[in-house]
């Protein structure tokens, strides 16, 4: 799998070859999880049973014979090439110990890394939250109004779009305008009423 631009330094200089010992020498080009063979085609099911063309018979997700599968769970079968990767463990770039490195395929990489991917995720949604918070407002229904209980673009009832942000705080930049424009027609007038047409030191200050 592809490493990560801000983990890359983490890895050590020759961990493409310590990545090939791992899945090749060792693991014998096999997925050391579920078993299935680099670069081949395979089809596979969504439940993690896949086909084993050397020996002819179907696998589970550990690599152990399973039964045959019917006509209707066959439909969402697809067929997919494996690409071992050499994972770490304890999810650790830095620690390269050989009992720390073991060789996976994609969904077992997937499935192992999964903690990972969900506090990424997390992550990702919180610094968006922080964006929206620092240029459109906080997120509460308090600042919102009647907008709150809007059907956000993904779809979720109750949730608050920032849309519906936007257009909250809309109005609060028209009445700053029209303050500001009142405004600027008083001074003009009181410019207009005063002796010598030119604005006072406190009009300017103001």
């Amino acid at each position: 799998m592809p490493i990560r631009h801000e983990l890359r330094p983490l890895y050590p200089p020759d961990w493409k070859e310590l990545s090939r010992r791992v899945r090749f020498d060792r693991a014998k080009g096999l997925c050391e999880v579920c078993g299935r063979p680099h670069a081949k085609l395979i089809r596979c099911l969504p439940d993690g049973r896949w086909f084993d063309p050397a020996q002819q018979t179907w696998r589970d997700r550990r690599g152990r014979r399973a039964r045959w599968p019917d006509l209707l769970a066959l439909i969402p079968a697809r067929t997919t090439r494996v690409v071992l990767a050499a994972a770490h463990l304890d999810h650790d770039p830095s620690h390269n110990r050989w009992r720390n490195l073991k060789s996976l395929c994609q969904r077992c990489h997937l499935l192992h890394d999964r903690p990972y991917h969900l506090a990424q995720r997390w992550i990702t949604y919180r610094r968006r939250y922080a964006r929206g918070d620092l240029f459109l407002g906080f997120y509460a229904p308090s600042y919102i109004g009647g907008d709150a209980t809007e059907i956000a673009p993904n779809g979720n009832a109750g949730a608050i779009s920032p849309f519906s942000v936007m257009r909250a705080f809309t109005p609060r930049e028209s009445a700053a305008d029209d303050h500001s424009t009142k405004f600027g027609n008083s001074v003009l007038s009181s410019r207009a009423q005063s002796p010598s047409g030119a604005f006072s030191p406190i009009e300017l200050l103001v």
